[in-house]
């Protein structure tokens, strides 16, 4: 039998719903999975049918951030959750809002978070254990239809500290990236949009400490941001958004916020000699235009 889908929406701006509708294999996905209620296609019930009684479901999908205060079809979210949370067999938070808060952190209203983390503070939730998140602001669509598939098929997912899938998020953005070359004489890009350099010197790249595979499995199966000549913003970590995007911070011309796993002594004696070299392939390309 096809697994059974509750999409639930919370504070959400409908990004990962729409950012789903551009998974390639959108029409095979709707021949194996259905969906009980989803804002957008077509249902076996409405909102307000699922939330007036339990319908038999086997993965609930939450995307946007969770309050007590927020109501769906009259009903506090949070309720809703808790009538669906004991009987399917996983949860997923589908997006940055509903596995850290998201943007919508700042809302109204006080207790605006992820499902189980408000940025990195753990909330309690009884069945925390069945929560899978993927994060992303929106979510890639792939990395979404993935993870249901290896639920559907019981497929053991290991799970990172934040309950996300390592299979897409052990590894940081930087890792796969085209501009690693450039990262590495320090030869940064000082314009977006343009193919060469780096963006994490100077205009706040936060690839080498984001956790996702947007450089190994490519949106539209084409690109990326810094394929594009935009700097990673850090959309699938808790922390995000950060205030000054585009901008790195810097003590004494040295990155605040080095990238994971580096020691200070390391990247200062990396940093010294690399700056050493001149690589004129790479200078050339990037400022003889």
């Amino acid at each position: 039998m096809k697994p059974k889908l509750f999409w639930l929406q919370g504070i959400a701006c409908n990004g990962n719903t729409h950012s789903f509708l551009n998974y390639p294999h959108l029409e095979k996905f709707l021949e194996d999975f259905s969906f009980v209620h989803h804002p957008l296609f077509d249902s076996a019930y409405s909102l307000e049918e699922m939330v007036r009684s339990y319908h038999d479901s086997d993965i609930l999908l939450i995307e946007g951030s969770i309050s007590s205060e927020f109501k769906r079809a009259g009903e506090s979210i949070v309720d809703i959750i808790n009538l669906y949370a004991p009987h399917v067999k996983k949860i997923v938070t589908v997006g940055t809002c509903s596995t850290f808060g998201g943007i919508f952190k700042e809302s109204p209203y006080h207790d605006s978070g992820g499902l189980l983390f408000t940025e990195e503070v753990r909330r309690e939730f009884a069945y925390h254990d069945k929560v899978v998140s993927i994060s992303g602001c929106p979510i890639h669509p792939d990395l979404l239809a993935n993870t249901l598939y290896m639920i559907r098929d019981e497929i053991t997912l290991n799970l990172d500290k934040y309950h996300r899938p390592k299979e897409f998020f052990s590894y940081t953005v930087h890792n796969g990236c085209t501009r690693n070359e450039y990262f590495e004489y320090k030869i940064d890009d000082h314009s977006f949009g343009k193919k060469e350099g780096c963006m994490f010197y100077d205009h706040g790249c936060q690839a080498p400490y984001t956790h996702g595979s947007c450089n190994k499995i490519l949106w539209n199966e084409v690109n990326s941001k810094t394929r594009a000549g935009q700097p990673c913003m850090g959309c699938t970590e808790p922390s995000f958004p950060k205030q000054n995007l585009f901008t790195t911070k810097k003590n004494m011309g040295i990155p605040h916020t080095l990238p994971l796993g580096v020691p200070k002594r390391a990247y200062l004696t990396l940093s010294g000699v690399t700056k050493a070299f001149k690589i004129e392939r790479l200078e050339k390309d990037l400022f003889d235009e």
